[in-house]
């Protein structure tokens, strides 16, 4: 299953196709918030490959969409959604959207969190960040560099506000007081072109890495690949679990 599409259709299909990956492997998108880099793609998708999408009704509406009805499959908060193997579970979460949410990604025991477009740290990010194996997390934004950096003062409040977006040194107080002692995989995401450096992230986290993985996602180009799991476990099985799961 795919979180958002906030690339074209070309370019998904072509990230997918680099990796190895078939389109005819995706069953549904789970959209999160209707902001554009998060929905730009969803609709030709869709379409071209008959998926359904599941959303919130307020965010179908903010968001502009016209899907073929019998595409469109609504959710609701910490309620599972059944998807083959996996379980799909979304929570609210604070940003500047209608109705946002972030994603839990379950099959048997082993769980994948996708945490992005967070404004702050609420309790709802800690209990769920807690369960997890793996983990997208926002790093959006360097204080340092915002601050200083071009953006102007009302974008920048915006940005920092508590319905923005999570700092480098938020999503890092997260990582060292809320992980799992089971987390295997960090992947950094949504990282600001302006307000950010990889370099920066990558070796601020790996200090306290402690044997987690730790990758930093380019906004240019799809991750590889990584294999969640129990090391003698098949692909969605039902016992222990294994998850496979990148950024494209």
């Amino acid at each position: 299953m795919l979180v958002d599409a906030g690339i074209s259709c070309r370019e998904t299909e072509t990230r997918m196709k680099r990796l190895g990956l078939s389109m005819n492997k995706v069953k549904a998108i789970f959209i999160s918030h209707e902001h554009s880099d998060h929905i730009r793609g969803v609709t030709v998708l869709a379409k071209k490959h008959r998926l359904p999408v599941y959303i919130t009704p307020l965010t179908y509406q903010r968001g502009g969409l016209f899907l073929d009805e019998g595409l469109v499959m609504p959710f609701l908060a910490h309620q599972p959604v059944v998807i083959g193997t996996l379980h799909i579970t979304a929570f609210p979460k604070l940003h500047d959207a209608a109705h946002p949410h972030s994603f839990i990604i379950a099959c048997g025991d082993i769980k994948v969190g996708v945490f992005t477009d967070i404004g702050s740290v609420c309790e709802n990010l800690i209990a769920h960040f807690k369960q997890c194996h793996a983990a997208f997390l926002e790093t959006n934004y360097d204080e340092e560099l915002l601050e200083n950096g071009r953006y102007p003062y009302h974008l920048k409040l915006r940005i920092r506000g508590g319905n923005g977006h999570l700092s480098n040194r938020q999503a890092l107080d997260v990582f060292i007081n809320h992980r799992a002692p089971y987390l295997t995989h960090l992947l950094l995401s949504h990282l600001s072109q302006d307000n950010n450096n990889p370099t920066l992230v990558h070796n601020l986290f790996q200090t306290h890495a402690n044997g987690v993985k730790i990758v930093v996602a380019s906004r240019f180009e799809e991750t590889p690949v990584y294999h969640i799991g129990e090391p003698d476990a098949d692909i969605a099985t039902t016992e222990a679990g294994q998850l496979q799961f990148n950024l494209l």
